[in-house]
């Protein structure tokens, strides 16, 4: 239904509006989440209020997030983001993508409900990882606990636990228990470091 009345002449209004409102809203922290996958609100996450959300309802957010202003959260595939994960801005996770199917259906892409060569897959961010600005993850990624995913990398595979990410196509570069080690024996960290274990272990 909308998207009948967006094709017809009221579109124009529509992104009228649409436009205006852009130009004074201006963006801040909404606090607190209500996850509709746990059935539970967390109030420690949260998220900027011009962040873009698609099908919230698959959308698997724990405590303690944060997604940094003018971000894309596609979740039509599920994405599932663990306690602690941190964004910057202009991030974007897809679980979705028509980059082949596109050119393979032509004009028949927008009429037909099976796709050739269409992608899709869950997200999954491990706890305590660091999402750097301008960051892209592709359908059907995991990123491991406690990585570190540097600024404009392009992440198009899956990385273990404590990987440092960088690039494009993204790659391991370093581990965050070695970037990590270094502060261990501070007194602070040893009483709130995400992963205790490591620090007996190291």
């Amino acid at each position: 239904m909308l998207k009948k009345l967006y094709m017809s002449p009221f579109g124009y209004l529509i992104s009228l509006i649409q436009n205006l409102i852009s130009i004074v809203h201006k963006p801040f922290m909404v606090y607190g989440f209500y996850n509709n996958v746990q059935k539970r609100f967390f109030k420690y996450t949260r998220i900027s209020s011009n962040t873009k959300v698609l099908e919230k309802n698959k959308l698997d957010l724990d405590d303690y997030v944060w997604i940094g202003h003018y971000s894309l959260l596609d979740a039509s595939n599920n994405i599932e983001i663990n306690k602690g994960v941190q964004t910057g801005s202009h991030i974007s996770i897809f679980t979705h993508s028509s980059h082949n199917s596109i050119r393979l259906l032509g004009e028949a892409y927008i009429s037909l409900n099976s796709r050739i060569g269409y992608v899709s897959g869950a997200v999954k961010i491990g706890e305590f990882t660091f999402i750097g600005s301008y960051s892209i993850i592709f359908p059907g990624v995991t990123i491991g606990k406690g990585s570190l995913i540097k600024a404009g990398t392009i992440v198009t595979s899956s990385f273990p636990d404590y990987s440092i990410i960088a690039g494009n196509p993204a790659c391991k570069v370093g581990s965050t228990i070695d970037l990590d080690k270094k502060y261990f024996d501070n007194e602070i960290v040893k009483e709130n470091y995400y992963c205790k274990e490591l620090i007996d272990y190291t």
